[in-house]
């Protein structure tokens, strides 16, 4: 079965819980794919997670499309859902149809997700009336990183709080499908997401939203620049590769590699 924006709204509508993974490359995409996780998201995070970037604000469209296709390939039956990154939306609409037709038609993505509330209804507006399927983000927006000040919990006061909420259902006005909740309190994300018939993903969020996400190298230990509290490391496995590794090393230092298994077969 291929997941769609419409099982989202009915997995809301029957109280049941979902899942999303980032993934930016074919291998990682089809283990997430196999795991039976619903949707992946090719994150503008891959700016750090795959490229070094100290943020995601030096992300470009030609990353996110490169990166998206690869993920596209091996994401059987997955709602791939893609970033669009700083500054491919936020100048026009016209722009940001532009480049999130071009995640759609270059990228194959299903959907497209970008940041901002009130301030982005009309471009989320103007990328459903296009047949852009949309997924908002309120709360932390890491490309606001500078302007916030850091990675800072957001909607912490009453007036975060209504702020958050009138974002919230902006996007869900504008006709997005679902909206990723980061990093403000359990009971702000709580009461977003008992407010809105979408769904909420969330992610520092608290328990009570629809869905939750996690970057999938924080999940399996594969990335150690950074690791934000709000992540649940459910392996190590770049102890493991390190180890792994070593071993190979070990192994051709003293001539057991290649060994009587390891040979090319005869043509």
């Amino acid at each position: 079965m291929s997941i769609t924006v419409r099982h989202l709204r009915q997995w809301k509508a029957e109280g049941q819980r979902f899942t999303v993974l980032t993934a930016y490359d074919y291998s990682m995409a089809r283990l997430v794919s196999q795991a039976e996780i619903p949707v992946i998201l090719v994150g503008d995070s891959l700016g750090q997670v795959m490229l070094g970037y100290a943020t995601t604000l030096p992300v470009t469209m030609e990353d996110m499309i490169h990166h998206t296709a690869a993920v596209a390939r091996g994401a059987a039956g997955c709602l791939v859902v893609a970033d669009m990154p700083f500054l491919s939306y936020q100048v026009t609409a016209e722009d940001a149809v532009r480049n999130a037709g071009r995640l759609i038609k270059e990228g194959g993505a299903h959907a497209v997700k970008l940041e901002g509330g009130e301030d982005m209804a009309g471009v989320t507006a103007a990328l459903v009336r296009a047949d852009i399927a949309v997924m908002g983000h309120v709360g932390l927006t890491p490309q606001a990183v500078h302007q916030l000040g850091g990675y800072r919990t957001q909607a912490v006061d009453s007036a975060g709080r209504r702020k958050l909420l009138a974002d919230a259902r902006a996007l869900e006005k504008a006709g997005a499908f679902s909206v990723v909740l980061e990093k403000v309190p359990d009971q702000a994300a709580a009461a977003v997401t008992k407010a809105l018939s979408i769904p909420t993903i969330g992610i520092g969020s608290g328990p009570e939203c629809d869905g939750q996400v996690l970057v999938t190298h924080d999940l399996l230990g594969l990335f150690n620049d950074y690791t934000p509290p709000f992540v649940k490391r459910y392996a190590e496995l770049g102890q493991t590769a390190i180890a792994a590794m070593s071993a190979f090393a070990n192994d051709v230092r003293e001539a057991r590699f290649p060994g009587p298994k390891e040979k090319a077969e005869e043509s």
